[in-house]
């Protein structure tokens, strides 16, 4: 195999490989002679078909099988041997584009983006802050009064009295657009509406409000244009709704009678718990902050070509996943837009490769009992129904390398951690809160509030 580098420019080669003849014509004299062992064909026993019968009856269906066979191994070979690390998949072309001769050599011309080469920062020389906000007191009994509300008990309303705010009424209920379309949920029974809650469409509680047991009410409302389903988004409603019950709530005391409903041995127990959820949620937007800060120096350090072949693929994914907003919000996708999105996708490979070369320097893996690890977390997102989540994953274990990218990165963050300096500094939930909806990042951000969960019995 002759292999020589033709073009170079930039971060682009354009290598020449030249497989001799005789080497093909070996090769596919070896595969036929495994195919013959199977092969059948009247007047002959399986292996005992001469050569000549066997390269006309199957030469050009094996022929075709070499010739894939052999681009793939040598251009894998070829790169190799000119210390090439590919970015992309080559692009791979018969020479002059002709079609191949079993009697000539194999040439073909193979273009392919390298990596860049570059150093790396002093990781040591990095210095970033990771701000830190303590669990407040304010902030527990928010949450404890939260939960003593979702804890509330209601009693049925005996006396002649209309149903007001804070009220839970009872009712059966029937509706359709006025247009005269019915979808399921139109019309239910038995449900209990808290008046007042918002958990209904804009206007629908409010119409329930000062109407007594036994009460028919033509509830009008409409629909909001951003409602879930596209049927009713934006239309006008009537619902006749006959009202069964009402309920009123006893206010539920936040002591130690509550913490053991909810399975806490008392309430100092239970605000150690809820410290500790809160805390959790904190730690996590704490640990975004201080890796988008780490990051930014990263980027700020490093200046090399990209390849642009890996810049076209990102900005292509995250145009994509933009025009899927902007159509979910009804909203048009401009060319200043799509401007903005450049530099984006040239961070994010720029990002993408110093941290593959600090990993890889730094010999940083995913093992496999991390990645079981994230798997059986991703299942018990699905209560109910854990055993099919793991089951998908355990037939479709390609599926299972789409959570090694997120798990190598983490990890080298990490370790360039270990080797930065990081100085913690304090400040409150609001500022550590305020940057949470940073568009450049695409980790999901744990929620500021926590609800307390019933310990397992």
């Amino acid at each position: 195999m002759k292999v020589s580098i033709i073009k170079q420019e930039g971060l682009t080669r354009e290598i020449e490989v030249t497989v001799p003849a005789a080497t093909l014509q070996k090769t596919v004299e070896r595969e036929l002679v495994a195919y013959g062992k199977r092969a059948k064909i009247d007047g002959f026993r399986p292996g005992k078909i001469p050569m000549p019968i066997l390269k006309k009856q199957y030469g050009r269906m094996i022929l075709g099988e070499v010739l894939d066979k052999t681009v793939q191994e040598t251009a894998d070979k070829a790169m190799k041997e000119q210390n090439i690390r590919p970015a992309l998949q080559p692009k791979i072309a018969l020479k002059d584009g002709e079609a191949f001769d079993e009697n000539a050599d194999l040439t073909y011309t193979m273009t392919v983006e390298v990596l860049p080469t570059f150093d790396v920062m002093d990781l040591s020389k990095i210095s970033v802050e990771k701000p830190v906000a303590k669990v407040e007191d304010k902030v527990v009994n928010e949450t404890l009064e939260r939960i003593a509300s979702n804890n509330r008990s209601f009693t049925k309303v005996e006396e002649d009295r209309a149903a007001a705010k804070g009220d839970v009424v009872v009712v059966d209920f029937h509706g359709q657009t006025k247009d005269g379309l019915e979808l399921p949920g139109m019309s239910g029974h038995d449900m209990q509406v808290e008046l007042g809650s918002g958990q209904l469409i804009p206007g629908f509680e409010d119409q329930l409000a000062g109407q007594k047991v036994g009460s028919h009410v033509h509830v009008d409302v409409t629909f909001p244009e951003d409602y879930g389903s596209k049927e009713l988004a934006g239309k006008p409603a009537i619902f006749h709704v006959d009202i069964k019950e009402i309920r009123t709530a006893s206010e539920t005391q936040i002591d130690d009678e509550l913490a053991k409903r909810l399975r806490f041995e008392n309430l100092d127990t239970l605000k150690d718990a809820i410290v500790k959820e809160i805390s959790a949620d904190y730690d996590q937007l704490s640990r975004l902050r201080l890796k988008r800060a780490l990051l930014d120096v990263l980027d700020e350090n490093h200046s090399f070509d990209l390849p642009q072949g890996m810049v076209d693929l990102e900005f292509e994914s995250i145009l994509r996943q933009m025009e899927q907003e902007k159509k979910q919000a009804g909203e048009e996708l401009t060319q200043d837009n799509k401007d903005e999105l450049k530099p984006i996708a040239e961070r994010r490979v720029r990002l993408g490769l110093v941290l593959a070369e600090v990993g890889r320097a730094g010999n940083v893996e995913v093992k496999q009992d991390e990645l079981f690890k994230a798997i059986y977390a991703e299942a018990r997102k699905f209560p109910g129904q854990e055993q099919q989540v793991l089951d998908f994953y355990r037939k479709n274990p390609q599926v299972i390398e789409s959570f090694r990218a997120p798990i190598y990165e983490d990890k080298v963050i990490d370790f360039i951690l270990t080797k930065a300096s990081v100085t913690e500094t304090s400040i409150s939930i609001e500022d550590l809160t305020k940057e949470e909806d940073d568009a450049s990042e695409a980790e999901a951000k744990p929620k500021k509030k926590a609800a307390v969960k019933k310990k397992s019995a």
